[in-house]
């Protein structure tokens, strides 16, 4: 799935979260200064940026389908190096990479087995590949509220949590798949501040991913239904979301 929308529309509605996940996911991976890091399905560059401050600027590549991120991610880090590509077509020679990190990004692959090899075939011998996604399927993610809401006015609704590593064990299992080695699993977890529902809701009228389309497809009186289905999930005033991913990595 590519995101044709405009950097700061996904930055309003996923990147509150992926931001303060990719402090959490850099960190996990070990990227340390100097390594040769890859960010695949940069997006406008939650995680490049934290790439940066880590290992430089110099030493991070950054990849992503959507036209718009690329321009947002080239022009916040006109330092870094960025393609616009699916991950399941590198354009980059075997082993040249300590690190290839995919945030959020394994779920949207067409070809998540493929994404991976080819994250692993870029990586040096002994390097390592890392992704996470959000526990869709255990309503962990910052959007279970919206799609918990979505089921009960439409139990026809479908989800994301069918989708490539949204559920427990599955992203381990798809890295084992791609030929990684030593394989470890483990949940990331954020907890965001939301100062009022509005600031919560009005996001998801972006059309951003599958969540934004779905709203978009609603008639006026359908979206006002789901809206207030969905305020039933939070307090009045300000409330917090706390989000799990699951991540994973392996050795090459």
């Amino acid at each position: 799935m590519t995101f044709d929308v405009a950097s700061a529309a996904y930055d309003r509605f996923m990147g509150r979260y992926s931001a303060p996940l990719a402090t959490e996911f850099a960190g996990w991976a070990g990227v340390r200064r100097g390594d040769r890091v890859l960010d695949v399905g940069c997006g406008p560059g939650a995680l490049t940026g934290v790439l940066v401050e880590r290992a430089g600027a110099a030493h991070v590549v950054a990849v992503d389908p959507s036209a718009p991120f690329v321009d947002a991610c080239r022009s916040r880090f006109p330092l870094v190096e960025v393609h616009r590509v699916p991950a399941e077509q590198l354009p980059f020679a075997d082993g040249i990479f300590d690190h290839a990190l995919a945030q959020l990004v394994v779920h949207f692959m067409q070809d998540p087995v493929t994404g991976l090899a080819e994250m692993a075939r870029v990586t040096r011998r002994h390097g390592q590949v890392a992704a996470c996604v959000w526990d869709l399927a255990g309503d962990r993610s910052p959007l279970s509220p919206f799609w918990s809401a979505a089921r009960r006015l439409d139990p026809r609704v479908v989800d994301e949590s069918e989708r490539a590593g949204a559920r427990e064990g599955h992203l381990a299992e798809l890295a084992l798949e791609a030929g990684l080695l030593e394989v470890e699993a483990a949940e990331l977890s954020v907890t965001v501040a939301h100062p009022d529902f509005e600031e919560w809701w009005e996001p998801y009228t972006f059309g951003v991913g599958p969540a934004g389309d779905h709203v978009a497809a609603l008639d006026p009186a359908g979206r006002e239904e789901l809206r207030e289905e969905c305020r039933l999930c939070f307090p009045d005033g300000p409330f917090e979301v706390t989000a799990v991913a699951w991540a994973v990595r392996g050795r090459t």
